[in-house]
């Protein structure tokens, strides 16, 4: 597919936007476009620009530099009211005084839509939040995932081109965020609302978005499908941030003709596969600790590293352990609690792992 026709496929879309407070550049040539119908997530750690980009999208801020496109139009000067999008900010900003009906309405009234016509379209987006029923309950009256779900009746009501929403399950329990996370991915599929979803928890971005761009210090380090983002890290950054893994600094031995490559570090000889690196070169692999798999000595294949259990933490369902290997390197290892294999503090194993686990990074 060609630039222009991914374009043509973009309900929204950041050209080449900087942004700037003084000498602070809190967007820093940022270029995405966001389809039509799509879960898209703005993820990364506190200041990285991830809200500032979203704000840029809903009109709350202009860019120092760069377009801003709407359905394919232009929407730098565009104010807020007059775009087709809803923010859905973390503190919910319901009104206390009107109940669930009046609330969602609220935004249908402002703009003086029929009465039949605001009727209908309330009845129809309670139904599609599952609050069907408690169209004259309070907002003390209701849960704290009832009345998330109100917040966002209340964006959808109003039919956006796009539903953007700032961390907006933060406040909720870790219980009642992961039940939102499911609804809301359900929410969206019932809608076909596209909505750009900003977090900083990884797990809610892999769980709900159907692609991901990874912000670090205003620039988007990686941008794809949360598989590709967790299994294919591009830099450090990424495979710390998303998930846990292995860092290991090595240096490129040799490179095969199919494309396999030989990796050393501190004596650890281990290949890769697909890898764009030249002999001689030194470069950091992401080893992921559920890939490596761990046995006692006297069961190891030919293939496996020896080395020695230093710690065992239990984690419930998983159980993490880290082992020195013989020369040095340390790696941390995750098995399912109820395998077969239990080790212990200082117990000698083997590790493993298939050439296609290690991924080499370009920093």
């Amino acid at each position: 597919m060609t630039a222009d026709e991914r374009r043509a496929t973009d309900v929204i879309e950041l050209r080449d936007v900087t942004r700037s407070f003084g000498e602070v550049v809190a967007v820093d040539h940022v270029s995405l476009g966001v389809r039509q119908g799509e879960f898209f997530a703005l993820l990364g750690p506190s200041g990285c620009g991830k809200t500032t980009t979203l704000r840029i999208l809903a009109g709350f801020e202009r860019p120092s530099s760069g377009d801003v496109y709407l359905r394919g139009r232009r929407v730098n000067e565009v104010p807020p009211y007059r775009r087709e999008t809803n923010l859905v900010f973390q503190q919910l900003a319901l009104f206390p005084h009107m109940d669930v009906f009046d609330n969602v309405a609220f935004g249908l009234r402002v703009k003086s839509r029929p009465r039949v016509e605001t009727n209908e379209r309330v009845r129809r987006v309670l139904e599609l939040v599952d609050l069907a029923g408690y169209e004259r309950r309070r907002m003390h009256e209701l849960s704290g995932g009832q009345q998330q779900r109100v917040a966002i009746a209340r964006a959808l009501v109003n039919e956006p081109a796009v539903l953007l929403l700032d961390e907006p399950l933060g406040a909720l329990d870790l219980k009642l965020r992961l039940q939102m996370q499911r609804e809301l991915k359900a929410m969206q599929r019932r809608s076909g609302t596209t909505f750009v979803y900003v977090t900083h928890d990884q797990g809610e971005a892999l769980a709900m978005a159907d692609r991901v761009a990874v912000m670090q210090l205003g620039k988007i380090a990686q941008l794809g499908a949360p598989e590709q983002i967790y299994s294919k890290p591009a830099t450090r950054f990424v495979a710390h941030f998303i998930g846990d893994t292995n860092i290991i600094p090595a240096t490129v031995r040799d490179r095969a003709p199919d494309g396999t490559t030989l990796l050393e570090a501190d004596g650890l000889r281990f290949t890769a596969v697909g890898a764009d690196a030249r002999s001689g070169e030194r470069r950091h692999v992401s080893l992921r600790p559920e890939k490596i798999r761990i046995r006692a000595t006297q069961s190891a294949g030919a293939d496996g590293h020896a080395g020695t259990v230093t710690d065992v933490t239990f984690l419930g369902p998983l159980t993490r352990y880290e082992v020195t290997i013989d020369g040095g390197v340390r790696l941390v290892v995750q098995t399912q609690t109820e395998s077969e294999e239990h080790f212990r503090k200082d117990d000698p194993v083997s590790l493993s792992w298939s050439p296609t686990a290690p991924v080499v990074l370009k920093d």
